[in-house]
């Protein structure tokens, strides 16, 4: 008996109707009191869980070795961290006609967070990219973005993240970098299981995603935030993102290029540095905003929903672009071997 498969054909990924249909559960049947109380406890776990085991998945080795590619994974971090809040704070002029002061902050926050791991890593493997490269500009960025994300938030957000102090940036340490720093001293043990079962990662991954939303949108529901979103300020919003994400496209690819980059580089930087976390992101907002974390991350999440549809689609054409063979393997002989073991 064959097993159920998504059809090819549905230009909508299924993770992404997951979420959708999770946004819809939590809005029939929103975690209260002592359940809302048990969700928010469980979905921390699940966070923490997760970076424990990018920590332990992370090899020491590669880390190293990425380090020497410092102008890639410092093109990466700039366009993270410096254009993105810059585009962001840009983006003030919209409000009222296009956005709410509420969504504008959301808006603001989804600039600050870090880059993703898993889907940068993905597309850059379809792509035929940099792979390792990918791996560590996403990881350094998460790790980068535990610290600097509260930072930039206190800086910009000023009073909209209502629950930022000293004690958040301590509540965020602990939850994701604390849980890292231990998947890797205990790498030396459990990494070698890590690996070999990269679909508990995954798994892991998007449940603990899944169950962050569930809790934020719950929150929301019982608070009735939901009213202060109307149709026409939600389809405002969509239209900024995609702005924003077609040019943050635009601005690495060819900025890549400008800068000397070969195709696999520019790869891993396009896709590494167009991108944002809803891993790191969630968590984050949890602890920033408080109660209004529900409608703080609703940005983040169409964001990340429409960043997936469309790198997506661009990784498929570059893996057919006529120079992946020729310029690749004479500027990187070994990157297909080295793509294999990593991928293992």
């Amino acid at each position: 008996m064959k097993r159920l498969q998504w059809p090819s054909w549905m230009p909508i990924d299924p993770y992404i109707v997951l979420l959708l249909g999770t946004v819809g559960l939590a809005a029939l049947f929103p975690a209260r009191g002592t359940g809302a109380d048990v969700a928010s406890g469980a979905s921390t776990a699940a966070i923490a869980f997760l970076f424990f085991l990018y920590g332990a998945r992370l090899s020491t080795r590669e880390a190293l070795d990425g380090l020497k590619h410092w102008r890639l994974h410092g093109t990466v971090l700039v366009c993270t961290f410096v254009i993105f809040p810059l585009l962001g704070l840009a983006a003030r002029g919209l409000v009222p006609v296009f956005l709410t002061q509420p969504l504008y902050q959301g808006l603001l926050f989804l600039t600050l967070v870090p880059s993703t791991i898993q889907s940068s890593i993905a597309f850059t493997s379809i792509a035929r990219g940099n792979v390792p490269a990918a791996i560590c500009a996403g990881s350094f960025s998460s790790l980068v973005g535990i610290v600097v994300t509260p930072l930039l938030a206190a800086g910009l957000l000023g009073s909209g993240a209502g629950g930022f102090s000293a004690d958040s940036v301590v509540q965020i340490v602990l939850q994701l970098l604390v849980p890292f720093l231990a998947g890797q001293v205990l790498r030396r043990w459990i990494g070698g299981f890590v690996t070999r079962h990269k679909k508990v990662l995954g798994l892991v991954d998007r449940g603990s995603i899944l169950l962050v939303v569930y809790t934020a949108f719950s929150e929301g529901m019982v608070r009735g935030i939901w009213h202060q979103v109307s149709p026409v300020r939600l389809g405002g919003l969509l239209v900024v993102e995609a702005v924003l994400l077609a040019v943050m496209l635009l601005m690495t690819w060819y900025g890549a290029k400008a800068m000397g980059f070969g195709r696999a580089d520019r790869i891993a930087i396009q896709f590494a540095g167009s991108k944002k976390s809803l891993a790191s992101g969630l968590p984050m907002a949890s602890v920033l905003f408080g109660p209004q974390a529900s409608l703080a991350v609703l940005p983040l999440m169409l964001f990340h929903q429409m960043q997936l549809m469309v790198c997506a689609v661009i990784a498929k054409r570059r893996s057919h672009d006529p120079e992946a063979d020729g310029e690749d393997s004479a500027a990187h002989p070994v990157q297909g071997q080295r793509q294999d073991r990593v991928l293992r």
